[in-house]
């Protein structure tokens, strides 16, 4: 169990401090997963930023996860899925998440562009992991940017996704990979949900 996410943060920290001389970028996953970057990124003295992807629910069950969007727009089906969608009602649910990472983007990161990402130690944290869909979008779009080291870390996930994510990073850090796993907050004491300010101030600071 951790008390928050920024215990969790400290717990990551402490597993990542091997790449703090390595000039790491870390970026976080809004919104709960900045809080836990910006405790990572302070310990290892690295900027930090954010990493946007966002699910496409299957037709008539929003919350079932049957393909993401990553913040080049770009489509990603779950390799794994065994419902059938067609191209068409995938083409048009991305084009509003497209959209909405658009707008969280501006929203979050302000006027400020992408940090450069080739050639560097990326570390992309978030604060759990359930299914990996969005994870599994956003590390593809990070390697297609030629990060020198993709690692991703995380406080908790299933066991079994930890495994899919393993092909998609050069390295997973979690420490709890529980078998029997229902929803990422029952790992948490304190689970509150995080505001678009508290991710503002993550990032921004608290003047800007």
């Amino acid at each position: 169990m951790y008390r928050d996410r920024n215990h969790a943060g400290e717990v990551l920290a402490g597993l990542l401090t091997a790449w703090k001389n390595h000039n790491p970028l870390v970026l976080g996953v809004p919104r709960g997963g900045v809080i836990v970057a910006a405790v990572v990124a302070a310990s290892l003295e690295a900027p930090l930023d954010i990493i946007v992807s966002r699910k496409v629910g299957a037709p008539g069950n929003p919350e079932f996860a049957v393909a993401a969007v990553d913040p080049d727009g770009e489509l990603f089906i779950d390799p794994e899925s065994f419902v059938r969608v067609s191209r068409e009602y995938l083409e048009r649910a991305a084009a509003a998440e497209r959209r909405e990472i658009s707008r969280r983007l501006s929203l979050w990161r302000g006027s400020r562009p992408e940090p450069a990402i080739s050639g560097r130690v990326v570390i992309m944290v978030d604060d759990g992991i359930a299914t990996g869909l969005t994870a599994m979008a956003a590390l593809t779009y990070l390697r297609r940017k030629s990060p020198s080291r993709l690692v991703l870390a995380v406080p908790v996930a299933p066991a079994d996704t930890i495994a899919k994510l393993e092909r998609y990073a050069d390295e997973v850090v979690c420490p709890l990979k529980p078998s029997l796993f229902f929803a990422v907050g029952e790992w948490y004491e304190d689970f509150s949900q995080v505001t678009d300010e508290e991710v503002r101030r993550a990032l921004l600071g608290p003047d800007e």
